[in-house]
């Protein structure tokens, strides 16, 4: 596996090693050690799926403490313009963002580290994401920032994008008060 690394400290891209030929490909998808060796660490407890068409824009989301989540997360077909935003209060990056492309072909990853606000938008028709949490969904402590704050100054790459109902009343960055 290799590991980029950003100006965000603990923002973590992986790209696993693939080994194709004319059966397919096979990857290691999780490892613990190699991991944590990267600064990706988790009691890792649930793991979600998605599945979006192009256009749709799912985030900013969050848990709140005390069932704060990391999540490592990926695209198992399709791509997808995968964006976080570092909401903990005290530090030095604050209301910025890293946006990474995820792509079923590349198979490559992103760990969200607790602290950050996530959210995603489909690329392609038929794209299934894959999420590893370290906390349970609990919705008492779901918490969200409005995804299109000109704050956060997030290119989503998309006209007219598909959002619910729930994502589009979320605070901007002015109003929200972070629990981090």
């Amino acid at each position: 596996m290799e590991f980029r690394y950003f100006d965000i400290p603990g923002v973590v891209e992986i790209l696993p090693k693939v080994f194709g030929d004319a059966r397919g490909a096979f990857f290691e998808s999780f490892s613990a050690q190699k991991m944590g060796d990267a600064g990706i660490v988790g009691d890792w407890v649930q793991d979600n799926q998605s599945r979006s068409d192009r256009g749709v824009v799912r985030g900013l989301h969050f848990q709140k403490p005390p069932h704060a989540q990391a999540k490592l997360v990926r695209v198992a077909a399709g791509r997808a313009l995968d964006v976080i935003v570092d909401i903990r209060r005290d530090s030095p990056t604050y209301g910025r963002h890293v946006s990474v492309v995820l792509d079923a072909e590349r198979f490559n990853m992103f760990y969200v580290p607790v602290g950050f606000a996530h959210g995603f938008t489909a690329l392609e028709d038929n794209t299934l994401f894959l999420y590893k949490c370290t906390d349970y969904y609990a919705p008492q402590s779901e918490g969200g920032l409005l995804w299109n704050d000109p704050a956060l100054g997030i290119d989503w790459g998309v006209e007219n994008p598909t959002i619910s109902a729930k994502d589009q009343v979320l605070p901007t960055l002015a109003e929200f008060e972070s629990p981090f």
